[in-house]
């Protein structure tokens, strides 16, 4: 039995009855945290039910289109090390928000960074993106120097450890030359500054110290660091980017650029050990986590060296002799020592929990312990906040210095292990459960850390006629596995597998490889793990394979003969019938936008009865530009009548996600909230409003008031969670009475549709987040989609309240998408955080319906 540990949070008493009408405050895609929740970096930012997002379209356009660089000229073989670069100075900024603290501005990285390169040959600095808000993504690394021909060698051992692990496992060159790779990455949350000062002094005293151990562990490692992850943050002090993006939690979805290049960073550099700088819990938080544990890692290497390293670090930590008297400073913890749950590894949304896909055996959150963002940042003396900003830096500094000590003096063993997660990845082994036998010197490991999975042999995208309606999402789900490093198989000829058959063209991704793990976190259901613990931190529940609109199939077939090659991407899905009137599905986001661009052009496309757009053949040039940028399909259509489209303009009052998504869609679109709705805001210039954050109806002033009320009586309501629920009860668009769930409960349901209407066409799962429904449906209301009966939860985490109230039960077969003429109300997530692909067409029904 594990040993006690202090229980981290209280499981949450009711707040209110399910049954009761929605507050203005309800289920948005962040909810302020309940007393005694697991709160992971401190107290955190105002809830987005607060406020609406208002990123300006500029960041949205530039994280949609902006390329990645590619960080692997190793494996061209073209450099050695040190790479050095002399960087342009950016302009200085005196309103960086770093100032007041006394710590590195982000004006002040790129000269720093030069100075550090001309020290001596061991710092290299490349450029791996650009953030959203268009500033430089700084990657150093810190090595002894490497020519050309070593450096090809050091990619040839790295490319034999992930391809073939056994033959890397007998290779005498790996275990003596291969340099282990360790990560620290810095500053992902805007506000949780002191990551980046801490690794800049590292970075100078590993440049310039000759001691034994510097120079044993430069000789033998490859020490990676980004100095800041989210600049646009750093400088700003917010937590998220300039596109409102928490970017720790984007790693799935990866659809801002700096998680893009932290991706690139994890597939290039393969590191063994890494480390993730953020702040604020008091005493320093050290990961491994509390159950439950991400089921498709290799846990027990994992576990094992992950208890291992933050052992030193707490050691190193509590050696800086802060004190709780004294300083404030609480001692280190440790979560899976010290703690009971909410504090879990389960999502692989943010960098540690992303990491072990690539191979990484030992990762961490580490959180400083004196919070000086927020309130803190306003409200402390500049003396105070430089005292605790010195600190966290201090302890940073601690934790990195004791990370490299032990990827130093366990380097041997930190690369047999990450041999170790391949070998079983490739070969299809099964995973190793945790016990104090399999992970000895661990304490306190119970059957409740024991989270494996079942790998199917492989799964199936199909291609051919049947699945002409997906081809889209198919294409942009095989483009996003490739780009997280998961190896993709197309068919050359039509095959049968697992006694269905498939035509040619299908994808099949073949679980026996590397990343094994990474292909089935992102295509399996997952698990529904409510019954596990009580409460979770963040998401539970993620599916590309439910989600994303394409059709995926599991095979559990032992044998696996397909006639198929590799790809590189998906094949071009995106064609125009050569001669007559067009037609365009509206079933994917692509077709969406695509839509949205010719209505932007003027052109005059008609919704048909199907719900497709009907296209004139005048507008075929324009058809063929937008087949070859959004990859959709044009095809020929004798279809006449149909309702005249036009442009919607859509204010907004909505998450960053939600924000993000419309625009990827190509809506024109207005951000609103309380306060610009006070200020004065031009309703003739909007078509339709869609609410589901950051507006009160109450918070408005009576002129303010007047008007909104006036846009909904002539025009039209999108309305999604409370806020949405809220305004339609003031208007009194929709007679139905929404019900609150459990606002703790998120993943994926299974749904069903109704043909002819906003969800037709949609996936038959969805995805929720403090979901709700409605009961009491008056004359006029149309039930678009449901909670499917039995249990409607597919993975995640839902559990009814106290009472037995707001539980999947309750919600089983209750509409989840109800519309009438004026207003479509949403209970589902079909934006959140931008993830959920296959959902968005649901939403661009709805605002083009409404409008």
């Amino acid at each position: 039995m594990r040993l006690p540990r202090p229980v981290l949070i209280a499981t949450a008493t009711a707040t209110a009855a399910a049954s009761l009408l929605l507050t203005p405050n309800g289920a948005v895609a962040d909810p302020t945290p309940r007393p005694g929740a697991p709160v992971r970096e401190g107290s955190g930012p105002p809830s987005p039910s607060d406020r609406a997002a208002t990123a300006a379209e500029s960041t949205t356009e530039r994280a949609l289109t902006a390329p990645v660089t590619e960080l692997a000229p190793d494996r061209e073989g073209s450099r050695g090390y040190p790479r050095e670069q002399v960087l342009a100075p950016d302009p200085e900024n005196p309103v960086d928000k770093s100032l007041k603290l006394g710590l590195t501005p982000y004006h002040a990285i790129a000269p720093k960074l030069n100075a550090l390169q001309r020290l001596g040959d061991r710092v290299s600095v490349e450029v791996a993106g650009r953030s959203a808000g268009g500033h430089r993504l700084y990657l150093v690394t810190v090595t002894a120097p490497e020519s050309a021909r070593q450096a090809r060698a050091q990619e040839r051992m790295r490319e034999l450890i992930e391809n073939a692990p056994a033959a890397a496992a007998k290779d005498p060159s790996v275990k003596r030359g291969y340099k282990t790779p360790v990560f620290f990455n810095s500053n992902i949350h805007g506000n949780e500054w002191e990551g980046t000062d801490a690794a800049l002094a590292l970075i100078e005293r590993l440049a310039t110290a000759r001691d034994r151990p510097t120079t044993d562990l430069l000789a033998h490692s490859r020490v990676y660091f980004n100095i800041t992850a989210n600049p646009d943050g750093r400088i700003a002090g917010t937590r998220a980017n300039s596109n409102g993006f928490d970017l720790n939690r984007d790693f799935v979805t990866a659809s801002q650029p700096e998680v893009r290049a932290m991706r690139r960073i994890a597939i290039d550099k393969q590191p063994a050990l890494m480390v993730d700088l953020h702040g604020y819990v008091n005493g320093t938080l050290i990961e491994p986590t509390t159950p439950p544990h991400g089921e498709n890692y290799e846990y027990d290497l994992f576990l094992k060296n992950t208890y291992a390293n933050a052992l030193g670090m707490e050691a190193a930590v509590n050696g800086l002799r802060y004190t709780p008297a004294q300083d404030g400073v609480e001692p280190a913890q440790i979560p899976f020592r010290d703690q009971e749950e909410g504090w879990d590894d389960w999502p692989p949304i943010f960098t540690p929990q992303y990491m072990p896909f690539h191979g990484t055996v030992a990762a961490h959150t580490v959180e400083f312990p004196m919070a000086v963002n927020n309130d803190e940042y306003d409200d402390l003396p500049v003396a105070e906040l430089r005292r605790r900003s010195a600190i966290n830096v201090a302890i940073a500094g601690a934790a990195m210095r004791a990370s490299l000590d032990y990827a130093r003096t366990h380097r041997t063993s930190l690369v047999a292990d990450q041999i170790e997660v391949f070998r079983r990845s490739v070969t299809g082994a099964a995973q190793v459960p945790v016990s104090p036998e399999t992970v000895p010197g661990v304490p306190g490991i119970g059957p409740e850390d024991v989270y494996t999975t079942d790998f199917p042999r492989a799964y199936v995208i199909p291609a051919g006629a049947g699945a002409q309606r997906s081809a889209p999402a198919a294409a942009r789900l095989v483009d996003h596995l490739l780009a997280n490093d998961v190896r993709v198989r197309r068919a050359t000829k039509d095959f049968r597998l697992g006694g269905k058959a498939y035509a040619r063209g299908s994808y099949v991704v073949d679980l026996r490889q590397p990343k094994r793990g990474m292909a089935n976190v992102m295509l399996a259901d997952g698990r529904d793990i409510s019954d596990k613990v009580s409460v979770m931190y963040d998401i539970s529940g993620w599916s590309l394979g439910r989600l994303w609109g394409a059709t995926v199939d599991t095979v559990r077939t032992a044998k696996l003969t397909v006639p198929d090659r590799a790809v590189h991407a998906a094949a071009k899905v995106g064609h125009v019938a050569p001669r007559g009137t067009l037609r365009l599905r509206l079933d994917d986001a692509r077709e969406i936008a695509a839509l949205n661009s010719l209505l932007a052009d003027g052109v005059a496309v008609r919704l048909a009865a199907d719900g497709s757009a009907v296209v004139p053949a005048s507008a075929r040039g324009r058809a063929a530009a937008l087949a070859k940028r959004y990859d959709v399909a044009f095809d020929a259509t004798k279809t006449t009548g149909g309702t005249s489209l036009r442009r919607v303009r859509v204010a907004a009052a909505v998450t960053p996600g939600e924000l993000f998504a419309l625009r990827e869609m190509n809506f024109d679109v207005t951000p609103v909230s309380t306060a610009i709705l006070n200020a004065g805001f031009d309703w003739s210039k909007a078509d339709v409003l869609f609410a589901s954050a950051g507006l009160n109806r109450a918070g408005l002033g009576t002129a303010a008031r007047a008007a909104l009320d006036g846009f909904l009586a002539r025009e039209g309501l999108v309305g999604r969670g409370a806020t949405g629920a809220a305004l339609n009860a003031a208007a009194g668009l929709l007679a139905v009475r929404p019900v609150q769930g459990n606002q703790d409960a998120n993943g994926v349901v299974r749904v069903v549709n109704s043909p002819g209407g906003v969800a037709d066409g949609a996936p038959d799962h969805g995805f929720v987040y403090a979901p709700l429904w409605f009961t009491d449906l008056g004359a006029g209301v149309r039930v678009e989609q449901s909670y499917a009966k039995g249990n409607p939860l597919v993975s995640g985490h839902w559990r009814a309240l106290e009472d037995g109230s707001g539980g999947p039960a309750q919600a089983a077969g209750r509409a989840s998408v109800v519309s009438g003429p004026r207003a479509v109300l949403f209970g589902t997530e079909p934006l959140f955080r931008d993830h959920p692909k296959g959902e968005f067409p649901q939403v661009a029904r709805a605002l083009l319906t409404v409008s």
